[in-house]
């Protein structure tokens, strides 16, 4: 066996569904699937969740709304942080750009009068107290004007992001969140002859804040199958496994790997695993990582290499090319990210492409 990634379709459907059943019928779902469906595979994800009803898809940069054009995807693709230099992959490609500066905007108002766009779908994005992209409110009405009367554009959607939905002490600030997303879509509905979609939600505000529900809800970590709230019911779409290369028998005082970074203080017996920070694993993992060899936790030894890990055998029942648990759906990604003190995201999205992908269904 070599090293695998597998993406369960399966428990992406079960998600789907248990975040669906949280939210109003009438509700719409968006999917996020930038960083190539969160370290999974983001054409496979996206077919599936297609299947299943949903209505937006959601991608951090045009070449990735790109991929799922070429791949067939017909749903509207709304992209998070379009850059100036893509004006052309998000018209040809039928993508919807977010507003979210007045850099962007005023260089995409120059493209939309030289190519003669008209009502081109667009998303306004509004910082509510992330302070990473989008407009603060004093800059709404100056931003909103600008774009209303460039006569170029049709107004899919006004939406905001919420900093820390997850976390119960910081209820007061999420609250305030909404409350000033609240305030800024009254003064510039009245500016629209329609009525735009509204969204806030993240997976944690689906949970946690009924409020901010509006009229659809963007689905991230949660149909990965991570959650603060809901990790016990939901199911982890990615199970990483490698193999035991070669076993390795080392004395009491030997080193093992780059920079003697371990040095034995026993006979051990040290399984090589390949797989190393080229395929995603970082060198934090040399201090409290782990990976599981049946059903045992087995720890990690040395310097993380380029194309392999080391790992502590001593006290397990093993031989080279057993399998080797990284992470799956008991113990997941998000244990292995908490033995060194980094979250599930970071780990699934630095997921080399190097490694096989296999799609369970």
């Amino acid at each position: 066996m070599k090293t695998v990634l597998e993406i369960n379709l399966q428990s992406l459907e079960y998600n789907f569904n248990k975040i669906k059943s949280l939210v109003k019928p009438t509700t719409k779902t968006m999917a996020v699937v930038k960083a190539n469906g969160y370290g999974s595979d983001m054409v496979a994800v996206a077919k599936k969740l297609d299947e299943l009803g949903v209505d937006y898809f959601s991608v951090a940069y045009a070449s990735e709304g790109v991929k799922l054009r070429n791949a067939g995807i017909k749903t509207p693709i709304l992209v998070l942080i379009p850059q100036a230099g893509s004006f052309d992959e998000i018209t040809n490609f039928e993508l919807e750009p977010s507003i979210y500066s007045f850099h962007f905007l005023n260089t995409f108002i120059a493209y939309a009068n030289e190519k003669n766009l008209s009502n081109y779908p667009i998303h306004f994005k509004i910082n509510s107290g992330l302070n990473r992209i989008g407009f603060k409110e004093d800059e709404i009405e100056k931003a909103f004007k600008l774009m209303l009367n460039s006569n170029r554009f049709f107004v899919q959607s006004i939406y905001s992001h919420l900093s820390a939905s997850e976390d119960p002490n910081e209820k007061a600030f999420t609250l305030q969140q909404i409350t000033s997303f609240e305030k800024s879509i009254e003064k510039i509905l009245p500016k629209l002859s329609h009525k735009p979609i509204l969204h806030m939600s993240n997976t944690s505000g689906i949970i946690n804040y009924p409020e901010s529900e509006f009229d659809m809800v963007r689905c991230g970590i949660g149909l990965y199958g991570f959650s603060n709230t809901l990790s016990t019911t939901l199911k982890p779409v990615h199970k990483l496994l490698s193999t035991i290369s070669q076993i390795i028998q080392v004395s009491k005082g030997e080193s093992v790997g780059y920079n003697r970074a371990y040095v034995a203080k026993e006979k051990t017996k040290v399984g090589i695993i390949p797989l190393g920070h080229a395929d995603g694993i970082s060198r934090s993992f040399n201090k409290g990582g782990y990976v599981i060899i049946g059903n045992k936790k087995c720890k990690i030894i040395g310097n993380v290499c380029m194309d392999v890990i080391m790992v502590n055998l001593n006290g397990t029942v093993a031989n080279e090319g057993d399998q080797v648990i990284i992470f799956d759906d008991k113990n997941t990604a998000e244990n292995f990210a908490e033995s060194v003190g980094t979250i599930s995201y970071e780990i699934l999205t630095n997921l080399s492409s190097r490694i096989e992908r296999r799609i369970v269904s």
